[in-house]
């Protein structure tokens, strides 16, 4: 049974750090001239916060004018025609006025602005922030902040390790779903086979009180988009456009509440899976005709939806491929169906060839997304969004930049990231992504031979998400600060990874010096931490396949995924160069090109992407290929034993359930940090017949 009063549930919500009962007395007097849903949300935040301060009931109270104010302190929220605004932005400003009155006051252009407002009031608030004759103007940099959800509609979610899902659950086994997560690992593959066995039926989840606490948590972020079910749509997550679209609904309506609008993933194969025509050829007129037929219904059920989202041609997904036309063709036919409800769809350029022969060296997976989309650039409507992984493969600890993201000039792209930890240590392990994020987000495209940031060359950002029904939401409860960190990176991407640290830990734990620090280190350090004893300069993958969870070296060697390391007895890596390679560096534009195409100038962080190297080269710290990976495995092992004596530390000082759960976590993660260390450096010991320099023990 979840425990909702429990401090793992509340997050970084609790609203219990706010120690200024100074404030308490404007929160009991509201102006606002006009009232609806989202509105109520915000006052409703207000209100819940303040009655932490002493745990008594505030009685609030609701003025259309400030004239009728008897008290000296309030605040007033207002929609604003300011210039210095745009949508969904918010100022705060605090006045003192003639007399002894002051007023603190929340200005918008709309409602969704003036909701971020109040959060952003009260995370100033909890951190004991000084706010009197405060001005704040904030503006989000980007306007399409999603989340993905990989939930499926009998209640599991691939790659979740949190639980089952939030939104969705099956009617007569949602009392198992815990041991058939635990189960399947995360993999989607089984759940055909799971639907027939279980013979069930499926519904929207029965706990609405927990989405509406999810959308709260999202929108005290600014995330004002998520896409509800997995972008592998099943048969019977087709139906949620037919006869199932009830469940949409109640989903719909409850993030309509906090400002979120709800996308739905689709089945380009819809019209077949449905029964109604035989091709969903997106070219063939019955076919557009049943699009726009089924969206004007969608619709007028949904009215606020935001719109679709297609993975197509890619892992067994339908597509236009089938039918001889491209992407630009098969996306810009659902746009049009979408346009007039002003529906935008958003189309995954997660496109390759997952039966390829291992013996082919010619054959490169990383080329995949660039060949198939950059001849459709421009070709794409205006309400077509391509949404384009971080890197080129599949969400590892450490690729290089999507070259699209370079390379698309007239055609709208949204970031892709991967919040749940498919490859970063599943939520067992903590690793926090924001530094990696930040990294790519702020990195040169040099499209158009100009210093183009990734992060000005994208419409919007998305990440798939992290949640499940596990008390604490995300498994491991330092995974909250990937979440918290993901929604605040989505609105400002100059924020710091620092800053964003700092201020999650003290929305969650307080103020209590020790456990900042211990905390601020654990995370700021665990990216890098688990690169380190997992795959080596870049060349990724080495994990066990299906579940992704520990060292396999060979386990997708010989594979047909297109996800190898090609190590010999003299060196590792892929060559991707233009010369002897599969020319993959020359989709960069120069100097990326050059740079990564030479072994001698390429970073030594992604050498191995990039190169087939000598154990012998030599890295440019000195090192050579083999040291380094002996080296940084012993290292990473050492420091996550680091991780564990810090956090031991602050025993007695935080929640005891979180202090206890996460030690758990942090001793699983040292268990396979070891397997990892002493799996990868005897493999490679045996491989290359190098000692190590340091004479430790390989096995």
């Amino acid at each position: 049974m979840v425990n909702k009063k429990s401090e793992m549930y509340s997050c970084w919500l609790s609203h219990r750090e706010i120690k200024n009962s100074n404030y308490k007395e404007y929160i009991e007097n509201i102006v606002i001239s006009y009232k609806s849903q989202i509105i109520d949300s915000a006052l409703w935040e207000l209100k819940k916060a303040f009655e932490q301060i002493d745990n008594t009931k505030v009685e609030q109270k609701i003025y259309e004018k400030e004239e009728g104010i008897e008290h000296e302190k309030y605040i007033k929220l207002e929609k604003s025609n300011d210039k210095s605004l745009v949508s969904e932005g918010y100022k705060i400003k605090h006045k003192i006025l003639l007399g002894k009155k002051q007023v603190i006051i929340i200005s918008a252009k709309d409602d969704n602005g003036i909701l971020y407002g109040v959060f952003a009031l009260l995370r100033l608030l909890e951190q004991n922030k000084q706010i009197d004759g405060i001005e704040i103007i904030d503006n989000p940099k980007k306007n399409i902040r999603l989340v993905n959800h990989w939930d499926n509609i009998d209640g599991t979610v691939e790659r979740g390790f949190a639980g089952s899902s939030i939104l969705f659950e099956s009617c007569r086994n949602k009392d198992i779903m815990k041991e058939v997560m635990d189960a399947i690992g995360g993999i989607a593959a089984t759940n055909n086979a799971l639907r027939k066995a279980f013979n069930d039926d499926y519904n929207v989840a029965s706990d609405l009180d927990r989405i509406n606490d999810y959308a709260r948590m999202l929108s005290s972020v600014g995330i004002n988009g998520v896409i509800i079910n997995n972008t592998n749509v099943h048969a019977a997550e087709t139906y949620l456009i037919d006869n199932k679209i009830n469940i949409l609904k109640t989903i719909s309506k409850i993030f309509d509440k906090w400002g979120i609008k709800t996308y739905l993933s689709i089945n380009f194969a819809a019209p077949i899976t449905l029964g109604d025509l035989q091709t969903s050829d997106p070219l063939d007129e019955n076919v557009i005709q049943w699009w726009k037929r089924k969206t004007e219904h969608v619709y007028s059920v949904i009215p606020n939806l935001g719109g679709f989202m297609v993975k197509a041609d890619s892992e067994g997904r339908p597509g236009p491929f089938t039918y001889g036309r491209n992407h630009a063709e098969g996306a810009n036919m659902l746009a049009s169906a979408l346009s007039p409800y002003g529906g935008i769809l958003i189309w995954r350029c997660f496109v390759y060839n997952c039966r390829q022969d291992w013996r082919d060296h010619t054959i490169d997976r990383a080329k995949a997304a660039y060949d198939c989309f950059t001849p459709l650039d421009g070709q794409f409507l205006d309400n077509v969004y391509l949404q384009i992984k971080n890197g080129p493969m599949d969400f590892q600890v450490k690729e290089p930049i999507s070259p699209l993201f370079g390379a698309l000039d007239n055609t709208n792209k949204l970031m892709e990231f991967q919040i749940t930890q498919e490859y970063t240590g599943q939520q067992k392990h903590v690793c926090f992504l924001i530094p990696w994020w930040k990294e790519i987000l702020s990195a040169q495209t040099y499209a158009n031979d100009t210093d183009s940031l990734v992060a000005e060359r994208i419409t919007g950002i998305a990440a798939i998400v992290n949640v499940g029904n596990d008390e604490n939401w995300t498994g491991h409860f330092l995974a909250q600060a990937n979440l918290y960190g993901y929604g605040r990176l989505a609105w400002n991407s100059d924020i710091t990874s620092e800053q964003i640290v700092e201020e999650w830990i003290n929305l969650t734990f307080g103020e209590n010096s020790l456990v900042i620090k211990n905390v601020q280190e654990i995370l700021m350090n665990s990216w890098k931490t688990y690169e380190k004893y997992t795959s080596p300069l870049g060349i990724g993958w080495m994990v066990a396949p299906g579940h992704h969870y520990g060292p396999d070296v060979d386990g997708y060697e010989f594979s047909p995924w297109g996800t190898y390391h090609r190590a010999d007895c003299k060196g590792i890596g892929i060559d991707r160069t233009l010369e002897t390679g599969t020319g993959y560096s020359g989709q960069y534009n120069e100097p990326l090109k050059s740079l990564y195409n030479n072994l001698e100038t390429c970073p030594d962080e992604l050498l191995l992407f990039f190169h087939h190297a000598s154990y012998k080269h030599v890295l440019k710290s000195g090192k050579s290929v083999i040291q380094h990976i002996y080296d940084t495995h012993f290292e990473g092992y050492e420091e996550v034993k680091e991780f564990i004596s810090k956090w031991e530390e602050l025993e007695g000082k935080i929640d005891i359930y979180i202090y206890e759960q996460t030690l758990e976590r942090l001793k699983i993660q040292l268990d396979s940090a070891e397997n990892w260390k002493d799996q990868i450096n005897t493999y490679f010991h045996r491989m290359s017949g190098i000692e190590d320099e340091k004479k430790r023990r390989i096995y």
